[in-house]
């Protein structure tokens, strides 16, 4: 549940975070929170950057893919999971994660079903 609180900042920042907004088309508010969330995560989680628009962010490794990517293809493979990079991110963010995977498998089965509609036209 959303609560009212107030904080002081510049003006700088205050402008700075105007025009982002505007630029976004999100409120001020919305847009503090997400960047407030996200900082927070990368204090907690060094190396996790966020990418994408406002209505999709997703966290990846600052230089490579997507951590439901990591996760969905640590399932394919042996070893202790504990040991993978990414990994305490995923635990703490599973939903999101999951959303990423199965977002992803419906994309790929839709690809798929096109595929096989296009081979069948030209056949």
């Amino acid at each position: 549940m959303a609560s009212s609180t107030s904080f002081r900042i510049s003006e700088t920042a205050k402008r700075k975070l105007a025009g982002r907004a505007d630029l976004e088309g999100v409120s001020a508010t919305a847009l503090l929170e997400r960047l407030i969330l996200e900082g927070v995560d990368r204090l907690d989680h060094p190396g996790i950057v966020f990418r994408g628009p406002a209505h999709d962010r997703r966290a990846a490794l600052a230089a490579g893919p997507d951590v439901w990517e990591v996760v969905a293809r640590l399932r394919e493979l042996d070893g202790p999971e504990e040991d993978r990079i990414a990994v305490e991110y995923a635990v703490e963010h599973v939903e999101d994660i999951r959303g990423g995977i199965e977002r992803n498998r419906e994309l790929a089965e839709r690809s798929r079903r096109a595929a096989e509609q296009r081979a069948a036209l030209i056949a």
